[in-house]
């Protein structure tokens, strides 16, 4: 199932390093077949508001994204962009090419459902 590492980009401060982040960042997502989808460009914001822009990077799996999060290549340009760019990044499962949305809503169903075992929760803390 592939896997995916998003940054949401909400202040950029344009300096030379981002440029070198930039330049070798690629270099560093090729052993882990990392791919960017979507790279920065300005969102067509339908619904509330999005300060900043976006990154998408696919991986073919959640292992593989964290293995090269914490990787040394990586981690050795990841200041280049983090001094300059005020932004979160989070890794996060994809779903597989059958999921349906259906099913997640089981999923929430059951989980307010109290089985037997969660009658009594005892005082309220």
């Amino acid at each position: 199932m592939p896997a995916y590492g998003f940054a949401h980009l909400r202040e950029r401060r344009h300096h030379p390093e981002i440029l070198d982040y930039l330049d070798r960042i690629q270099a560093t997502l090729d052993p882990f077949h990392g791919r960017f989808i979507v790279h920065g460009p300005p969102a067509e914001v339908v619904e509330g508001a999005w300060p900043g822009s976006m990154v998408l990077i696919e991986f073919p799996d959640l292992a593989v994204a964290r293995a090269w999060y914490r990787s040394p290549a990586y981690q050795e340009i990841k200041h280049l962009r983090a001094d300059h760019i005020d932004g979160d990044l989070l890794l996060i499962d994809g779903v597989e090419p059958a999921y349906h949305p259906r099913r997640r809503g089981a999923d929430l169903r059951a989980a307010e459902t109290p089985s037997a075992e969660d009658t009594d929760l005892g005082p309220a803390q």
